[in-house]
């Protein structure tokens, strides 16, 4: 099983970044695909999920209007698009695949650092 994030990077407020998570080793489309977070000194939480035919989407308070979680099931990837961005949204990112308590899975992260 393999979650590898990609996208992550410098970037100004009120600048984008487009991350991607490519999944292999599971079944993908069965699976519902989250995005985490992890600031310094901070504990890990939900940025967004999606579910597994891609029509249910849940953000947290702070991200929505800003930030849209989309999948591609051919292609095995989830994507997060990140507007507008705050400084505030300076974290290590995380890749999160769940079908039941005993099949849950993590990528390793990508940062993103918002700073002028």
């Amino acid at each position: 099983v393999q979650l590898v994030e990609s996208g992550g990077g410098l970037v100004q407020p009120g600048g984008s970044l487009r991350l991607s998570c490519a999944a292999s080793g599971f079944a993908f489309s069965i699976y519902r695909m989250g995005w985490y977070r992890q600031a310094p000194g901070k504990s890990r939480e939900l940025v967004a999920h999606i579910g597994s035919s891609g029509i249910m989407k849940n953000y947290r308070d702070s991200v929505k209007g800003r930030f849209t979680i989309s999948r591609d099931n051919a292609k095995n990837t989830v994507y997060l698009q990140m507007n507008s961005l705050k400084p505030e949204d300076t974290a290590v990112y995380y890749c999160n695949a769940y079908h039941s308590d005993i099949n849950v899975y993590w990528g390793q992260g990508t940062q993103v650092t918002v700073s002028s």
